[in-house]
């Protein structure tokens, strides 16, 4: 999985909205907003974690000269030693924040379910707004069938056209894509 900055207020909003319909947790209207506001912040604390993550795996793959090929190994090294969730732990992580958060907020009356119940219910909502990444790399590929696949044009392309189709679901801003 990986989380859009743009799906972060959603994700936040589908969480109260749902946990406190169900009476999962009480928060009074008044502080609706700021109990909003405490999810949006765990999840770009994750985001700038995930980004500082990225940046120490461009460095260590620098200083060391690894192949660009080994990225994946590269980070999921990286994400280990510094203890930071990707892929499908992704979501389990967001949930157990954002129950922690629960628990200690000024702005959550009370809490009323389980952990267990509301961790699933997390989960599953921030599973909601997960993007098949994997459709967007076809659909970007499909766009830049006249280039040879292996090329550093290619390579630039491809990322163009990444960022394009993003744009195009609203999932970057036209001025984070340029």
């Amino acid at each position: 999985m990986k989380l859009y900055r743009v799906k972060v207020p959603v994700i936040a909003r589908a969480v109260l909205e749902s946990l406190c319909n169900d009476g999962s947790i009480l928060v009074e209207p008044e502080n609706r907003a700021e109990a909003e506001n405490d999810l949006i912040a765990i999840m770009e604390e994750f985001l700038r974690r995930d980004h500082d993550l990225g940046e120490a795996v461009k460095s260590r793959m620098a200083n060391q000269a690894i192949p660009y090929d080994q990225r994946g190994k590269v980070r999921g090294a990286i994400a280990t030693e510094w203890n930071h969730p990707t892929g499908k732990e992704i979501p389990r992580y967001l949930a157990r924040q954002i129950i922690e958060n629960f628990m200690i907020s000024r702005f959550v009356e009370d809490v009323f379910a389980d952990d267990r119940d509301m961790y699933t219910k997390v989960v599953r909502i921030v599973e909601a707004h997960d993007v098949n990444e994997d459709a967007l790399r076809l659909e970007a590929m499909e766009r830049i069938k006249n280039v040879a696949e292996g090329s550093v044009e290619y390579e630039d392309a491809l990322a163009r056209a990444m960022r394009e189709v993003k744009t195009r679901y609203g999932l970057i801003s036209t001025r984070a894509s340029r």
